[in-house]
C-alpha cells in the first residue's frame, strides 16, 4: 500500500519529457494515416468525407477528429505516465529491472543517474543495505560513464568486503574481552552503502557515494562526483570557481570559520593540523544553486563532534 501511495504521488508530481510532444504527434499522424486508408478501402477507394488529409478537415468530421485526437494524446500520456512511474519503482525493487533499464535510451533527464543494483543480505552477524548508483550519459559520452560506474563498483565492493572484516574482528575482540553472544547480538552491526544526488541540470551532474558502519564511524567512506554533460568530463574546482579558485575558496572559508568561533565552535589551530587552505583534489559536491560545497572529513580540521564540516563557496 505505501509503495503504490508513493508511486501515485511520483505520477501526480511527474514532469512529461519535452520528447514527449513529439511522440504524440507522431502517434497521431499514424493513426490518421491508418484511419484514412481504411475508410478508402471500406469505400473502393473513394475519399470518404469528414476523412482528415494533411493539415485540413472535411465536412462534419472536425469535431469527430478532435475527439480522435484528444484520445490518442490521453494514450501516449497514459503511456509516458506509466513508464516513469513503473520505471521509478522498479529500480528501486528489482536487481534484474535496473538491468535491463541500463540498456533503454536516455530520455531528456531520466535515466542520466540511476540505481543499478539494490539488495540488502546478511553475512554472519552482520546486516548489509545497498543502493549502487550507475551514470547513463549517452553513446557520444567519450567513455565517462564507464569509467565512473567502473569507479563507483570498485568503491563499494571494497568498502563492503573490508567493512564486513571489521565487524568480524571487531567480534572476535568483544568476546575475547569477556563479551557474550546474546551481548554481542544486541549490537545489530549494518553496514550501509547508498548515494545521495547533490545537483542535477542540463549540464551538471553532481552525486555523493557512501558507505558506513553502525559501529564505528571512522571508516566511513565518501566519494564525490562532479560531472560536467556538455563536455563529458570530471568537473574540478578551477572549472567551476575559475583559475583563482584557491584564493576565492580559502578567503570565504577562513572568513566562516571565523563565524562558527563566535558561534562557539571550535577549529583545531594550523599548529594542530587545522585549516591552511584547499588544493585541488580538496572534495567538494555541487549544491542546488549550482554553488561548490567543499567537505572536510571528520577530525580533517574540527574535533570529531563537528561531523563533517561544509563550506558554501559562492561566486
Amino acid at each position: 500500500m505505501k509503495r503504490m501511495e508513493e508511486s501515485r504521488k511520483m505520477y501526480e508530481n511527474m514532469v512529461i519529457p519535452e520528447e514527449l510532444e513529439g511522440m504524440v504527434e507522431e502517434c497521431i499522424r499514424q493513426a490518421r494515416t491508418k484511419r484514412a486508408e481504411s475508410l478508402k478501402e471500406e469505400t473502393g477507394g473513394e475519399k470518404a468525407e469528414g476523412i482528415e488529409t494533411g493539415e485540413k478537415r472535411i465536412g462534419k468530421s472536425q469535431a469527430a477528429g478532435r475527439n480522435t485526437t484528444g484520445k490518442i494524446f490521453r494514450w501516449a500520456a497514459g503511456i509516458a505516465a506509466a513508464f516513469l512511474v513503473v520505471t521509478t519503482v522498479g529500480l528501486n525493487t528489482s536487481e534484474a529491472f535496473a538491468m535491463e533499464v541500463q540498456k533503454l535510451p536516455v530520455i531528456g533527464d531520466l535515466a542520466k543517474i540511476l540505481t543499478i543494483r539494490s539488495y540488502e543480505r546478511t553475512e554472519g552477524d552482520t546486516h548489509i543495505t545497498a543502493e549502487i548508483p550507475g551514470v547513463e550519459l549517452g553513446e557520444s559520452d567519450n567513455g565517462l560513464s564507464k569509467e565512473v560506474n567502473a569507479q563507483i563498483e570498485k568503491m563499494t565492493s571494497l568498502y563492503e568486503e573490508e567493512a564486513i572484516q571489521r565487524a568480524e574482528e571487531y567480534k572476535e575482540a568483544f568476546l575475547a574481552t569477556g563479551g557474550t553472544e546474546e551481548e554481542w547480538a544486541e549490537h545489530d552491526i549494518q553496514i550501509k552503502v547508498w548515494y545521495e544526488i547533490k545537483c542535477q541540470t542540463e549540464n551538471t551532474l553532481s552525486f555523493v557515494v557512501k558507505g558506513t558502519e553502525s559501529w564505528t564511524s571512522a571508516y566511513a567512506e565518501t566519494r564525490y562526483y562532479n560531472l560536467d554533460l556538455k563536455s563529458n568530463s570530471f568537473l574540478s574546482l578551477e572549472d567551476v570557481l575559475g583559475t583563482d579558485y584557491k584564493s576565492v575558496a580559502d578567503g570565504q572559508i577562513q572568513a566562516q570559520i571565523e563565524e562558527y568561533t563566535k558561534a562557539g565552535e571550535t577549529f583545531f589551530t594550523p599548529e594542530e593540523g587545522g585549516f591552511t587552505g584547499i588544493t585541488g583534489d580538496t572534495s567538494f559536491y555541487l549544491n542546488e544553486k549550482g554553488n561548490p560545497v567543499i567537505v572536510f572529513e571528520k577530525y580533517a580540521i574540527a574535533p570529531g563532534a563537528m561531523g563533517e564540516v561544509e563550506f558554501e563557496i559562492t561566486r
